[in-house]
């Protein structure tokens, strides 16, 4: 078992702790919200997603952003999983990022989504 991400207690006022799949997924999340920069002793971990919610919206943006998630996942967790697939999608200040992957070690397939909106979301 492993911490679940983000920290929090369970219903029996313990650390809250998830399995294997889902911590993947969890660190599959950390890559993506992570500014570069935001973590003082890795500063290139993350992604920069955020900074493209703004950005104006292009079939362009929507490919380069494909490339941007799927090299960061394969730099910071290549060791864990496959990418298989990565699709983005944008409407207005909200990033829709479906992601399907192989877990390495199991070779199970898993598809995450995430949804982030602008500032405060």
């Amino acid at each position: 078992m492993n911490l679940d991400f983000p920290f929090h207690f369970d219903d029996r006022g313990h650390t809250a702790e998830v399995a294997n799949d889902g911590h993947i997924r969890d660190l599959i999340e950390q890559v993506l919200f992570t500014a570069p920069g935001e973590r003082v002793n890795r500063p290139t971990f993350g992604s920069g997603l955020m900074q493209l919610v703004f950005a104006p919206n292009s079939d362009e943006l929507a490919a380069a952003t494909q490339f941007l998630v799927q090299g960061s996942l394969q730099q910071w967790l290549g060791d864990l999983i496959q990418v298989d697939e990565v699709q983005v999608e944008t409407e207005d200040s909200t990033m829709k990022v479906s992601i399907q992957y192989t877990i390495r070690r199991t070779q199970e397939q898993q598809r995450a989504q995430f949804t982030r909106g602008g500032i405060g979301q």
